[in-house]
């Protein structure tokens, strides 16, 4: 089946352009000479996009604004925006479902004719493996946390709208990379040469690269496939956390020490960040439903469909990934040199 060719003068929009997956793409699109457009609030850093490389459309999918104007002329959307940290669970409802559904309605009433919708999703939508075999995308999806029912419902929307025939579903596992505030937790930990680990029994995840990710999403635009096809992206073999950890802990010099958490002690911690973060703006990163998600031994899933059908493969090494991405914290001072 040919692949699809998209006219690099037409507007690529993104919806999330301003975070850690959707600038990395931000990126790379305009690399490719492609014009560019990014849903931002007005509020949003710009930071992370190319300085006067990118179109500027202002609104949010959540509150449905600014989407009439976005998706004017766009023959090609990625729809990476949405919530991995809440302090309630409406805003991933907000986030995920409202938003999606927003789009959706944006690109079905002022879209272009065929229109290429690339939802980004999460293996979260699926849930762990029960027993460790890793999951195909035909699986039944068992979401554990509000946040996975969050992006299973987004999925279903695109499923249930008449901009399903050219629009394909990526969901991708743990997704790590210069930029990435939330594994960051991890490297920081394993640089001081620790790894927090609750319970006794060593879990294992699917890992993506950020750059990796890009090449996914790119692989499943170009790809002939629609009809909201779900595809994985990750490394081939998933990888203990432990294993993962111990790359960083080498990495900065240090010796790996694993500290084992009671669950009784595990959800205590939860519990006191989600109450901390009701007298904050931001969410916390540590919360009940994150306890529930490291609690699951396998957060792993089969990738030979992305392989088969967009011949997309992640490359690069665990090692390669971490060591990257270690620079990046340090150079930014995320991480002490």
């Amino acid at each position: 089946m040919a692949e699809t060719v998209f006219d690099t003068r037409a507007p690529v929009l993104i919806t999330g352009g301003t975070g850690f997956v959707g600038s990395h793409l931000v990126e790379r699109l305009v690399a490719e000479g492609y014009r560019v457009r990014c849903l931002v609030r007005r509020t949003s850093s710009l930071a992370w996009l190319p300085a006067g490389k990118v179109e500027l459309a202002y609104g949010e999918a959540a509150r449905n604004e600014g989407l009439r104007e976005a998706v004017t002329g766009a023959a090609l959307v990625f729809h990476a925006a949405g919530v991995t940290k809440a302090r309630r669970p409406e805003e991933y409802h907000q986030g995920n479902v409202e938003g999606t559904a927003n789009l959706v309605r944006a690109l079905e009433e002022n879209g272009e004719p065929g229109v290429r919708l690339v939802h980004v999703s999460s293996l979260a939508a699926v849930g762990p493996s029960p027993d460790g075999t890793p999951l195909t995308e035909d699986a039944v999806p068992r979401p554990l946390t509000h946040y996975g029912r969050s992006k299973l419902e987004g999925e279903r929307i695109i499923e249930r709208s008449r901009v399903k025939a050219n629009a394909i579903i990526v969901r991708p596992a743990v997704v790590y990379g210069p930029r990435d505030t939330d594994v960051l937790k991890m490297f920081r930990t394993a640089c001081r040469g620790l790894l927090l680990r609750i319970g006794r029994e060593e879990s294992y995840v699917s890992l993506v690269h950020v750059a990796d990710l890009v090449e996914g999403l790119l692989a499943a635009a170009r790809s002939p496939y629609g009809d909201a096809r779900a595809y994985f992206a990750a490394n081939p073999e998933p990888v203990s956390w432990s294993g993962f950890a111990g790359v960083v802990a080498e990495l900065a010099g240090r010796r790996l020490r694993t500290i084992r958490v009671p669950l009784a002690a595990a959800w205590a911690l939860g519990l006191l960040a989600e109450a901390g973060s009701r007298f904050s703006a931001k969410p916390s990163i540590l919360s009940r439903e994150k306890i529930r998600e490291a609690r699951c031994r396998w957060w792993v899933c089969d990738t030979r469909r992305a392989r088969r059908e967009l011949g997309f493969t992640a490359k690069k090494s665990l090692r390669e990934g971490i060591a990257e991405t270690l620079e990046w914290y340090r150079i930014s001072r995320w991480l002490r040199p």
